[in-house]
């Protein structure tokens, strides 16, 4: 089994990435879906508030600690857009594979205005900025997998429509 850590701007097809690729069963902690799940139906997607980004933010912590004991037995995909030095050295240490998720800022600008609040941007300015810190270099990612028995692949469910 495999731990996938998914790094990248906001708004550069993290989520979508994991969800083409992961199958029932396997553990996916995305930060979004688990504020989505806190709050009310029909409420924004993304750029949540205090207190619910705190009870989301505290949930996504508890999530990956306790998924991270399962590595051996499942598959993991970990969305952690900008995991700081600590959180990373934790990640390699347990042999994550990083990936990479970044069409380029001109694509993931023109996304943000599109489909996030304006204070989505600052996150965009934050990764591509001088002082972020060093990124990993990109693996390519795992092949897909034929789905079992010659069943269609699921098909992708990710936050916009390609």
């Amino acid at each position: 089994m495999a731990l996938y850590v998914v790094i990248g701007p906001p708004a550069a097809g993290k989520s979508t990435w994991v969800n083409e690729r992961a199958k029932s069963g396997d553990i996916v902690i995305d930060y979004d879906r688990i504020a989505n799940a806190l709050t009310a139906l029909g409420a924004a997607p993304h750029g949540h508030k205090r207190p619910l980004a705190t009870v989301a933010f505290r949930a996504r912590e508890g999530a990956i600690s306790e998924a991270l004991r399962h590595v051996e037995t499942h598959d993991v995909y970990i969305i952690h857009s900008v995991p700081k030095q600590a959180a990373m050295d934790n990640y390699c240490k347990r042999g994550a594979e990083i990936v990479t998720i970044d069409p380029g800022r001109d694509i993931v600008e023109a996304r943000c205005a599109a489909e996030r609040p304006e204070d989505y941007m600052r996150g965009v300015k934050r990764w591509y900025g001088s002082g972020l810190r060093q990124r990993p270099a990109p693996r390519p990612a795992p092949p897909q997998t034929d789905a079992p028995h010659g069943a269609a692949p699921r098909p992708a469910t990710g936050s916009r429509a390609w």
